[in-house]
């Protein structure tokens, strides 16, 4: 393919793309509802049920720069019909099982098919007219938001009102229908890093890094944070990590170039990206315990799993809204711009929160701002790196920094458990978070994005041959070279 496709067709190819993410975040919430039943439905303990949310998020971070690489090496849509087949034969697996075991392995097998996002960002830089192109990053980008508030409620209408299989037999349609989608209207482009060899050695290292990070962070209150098993995964990760980097580094086609990386404008938007990320989840954690608390604790809300969230949709509709308008004041005043004001209005967001978490209406209204602030900065930071790194690197430079996102949130779920587990009354005999306990949590989420309103702010200008950061996010399509 010589250039971007006509407007027609590149619309087709967006509103496909940004399908297969929200399908892709739906994925990831599915089993949400049925986290405190899992136990009874898999005939299991509790902390084996978990492993069912563990292993989607494990494997998604192994596979998603993975799969990114691979998509520069062999071709974005070939590695985009790749993604679906998992989560199709995942979904099915999911559906029939009847134990813990084969629970966990569709799961995993979900958790393949999160590299979509990330590819179908890079592709967008292929195949979209110039002038559509921060309004369709947006779109796409958001569009794991999007998924995740929009799945919540669905699912769990779903469990309340059939069999929980019927969701995962229901993911399974919506992942064939995007496999079908991407067959007919994906363009096949040519892969940017053809001839290139994959790096097998860099991909063991990094997903062996973070199995033992994540396991570590996500496990640690369960196991506790001083025991022999955190520490040894922890340990473990720092050093396959750094044995990794210096790998990657002499390695003559990385899995991911971290001269790259370490530029200035790339490596302070990964970070922006982490803080994000936690800014984003610890929302997500605590407004669903807050409408679901018994009324008679004095702040709980009372709602059930359907109406809480009913509550929570609209900030996931505020998302898909918001997107486009990110697009346009990218292309106005540059994605660094529209960084900052995203990460200012999820600080805002949480503000708000310290006044309005006594009412469902109020809480409503919280998750509309946050998820609003979620929108800009998510559609905003593949616009940053997509202008810093080579066309050959795109796909492989957008897995890495959705890998941010996923560690950013990861480290958040964990910080948040641990204050909400700490921070407890006892009435009557029952232990549970206490309203200070939610409102440190809701105060550090708002400081969190903060700072990364701070590490944004601190992002250097592209360095376009015209118009600087305000200049089409990908328009230097070959950076100059990081200075020596």
């Amino acid at each position: 393919m010589d250039g971007p496709q006509p407007s027609a067709r590149a619309g087709g190819v967006v509103a496909t793309l940004a399908l297969a993410g929200t399908v892709a975040a739906i994925m990831q919430t599915l089993v949400t509802p049925l986290i405190a039943e899992l136990p009874q439905i898999l005939h299991t303990t509790p902390a084996n049920s978990a492993w069912v949310i563990t292993v989607t998020l494990l494997v998604a971070a192994v596979c998603v720069p993975v799969s990114g690489r691979l998509g520069d090496l062999i071709g974005k849509r070939r590695m985009l019909l790749a993604c679906a087949v998992p989560l199709v034969v995942g979904s099915v697996v999911c559906a029939l099982a009847s134990s813990v075991t084969p629970m966990i392995v569709g799961r995993g097998l979900q958790g393949m098919g999160m590299g979509m996002v990330p590819l179908g960002i890079a592709l967008l830089r292929d195949v979209v007219p110039a002038e559509k192109l921060s309004s369709s990053i947006a779109l796409v980008s958001a569009s794991m938001g999007i998924g995740g508030g929009l799945g919540l409620p669905v699912s769990a209408a779903v469990a309340q009102y059939t069999s929980w299989r019927v969701l995962f037999w229901g993911s399974a349609v919506l992942a064939v229908a995007i496999g079908t989608l991407i067959w007919f209207l994906i363009p096949d482009v040519p892969a940017s890093a053809k001839g290139q060899r994959f790096d097998a050695l860099g991909a063991l290292g990094l997903g062996v890094g973070l199995v033992c990070l994540l396991l570590g962070v996500s496990k640690g209150a369960d196991w506790g944070w001083g025991s022999a098993a955190t520490l040894g995964l922890v340990t473990s990760a720092v050093v396959v990590l750094l044995a990794w980097g210096a790998w990657e580094m002499r390695a003559e086609d990385p899995l991911i170039d971290l001269r790259t990386t370490a530029r200035p404008r790339v490596l302070l938007t990964n970070v922006a990206s982490i803080f994000v990320g936690f800014g984003m989840y610890a929302s997500m954690l605590i407004i669903p315990q807050l409408l679901q608390f018994p009324e008679a604790t004095g702040y709980g809300l009372g709602q059930s799993m359907l109406a809480a969230g009913l509550w929570m949709a609209p900030g996931g509709i505020m998302m898909m809204i918001v997107s486009p308008f990110g697009g346009k004041l990218t292309d106005a005043k540059g994605p660094k711009f529209t960084l900052i004001c995203g990460v200012l209005v999820i600080a805002l967001g949480y503000g708000l929160s310290l006044a309005l978490m006594g009412t469902p209406w109020g809480l409503m209204l919280v998750g509309m701002v946050i998820n609003s602030g979620v929108g800009l900065a998510y559609g905003s930071m593949p616009a940053l790196i997509m202008s810093s790194v080579p066309l050959s690197e795109t796909a492989a430079a957008n897995g890495f920094n959705t890998l941010m996102r996923s560690l950013g949130t990861s480290v958040g779920a964990a910080a948040v458990g641990v204050i909400l587990a700490q921070m407890t009354t006892t009435t009557a005999g029952y232990t549970f978070t206490s309203e200070n306990g939610f409102r440190t949590g809701l105060i550090i989420g708002g400081a969190v994005a903060l700072v990364a309103a701070a590490v944004t702010a601190a992002i250097p200008a592209a360095r376009a041959a015209v118009g600087g950061d305000k200049a089409d996010p990908v328009a230097a399509q070959e950076p100059a070279p990081a200075a020596p």
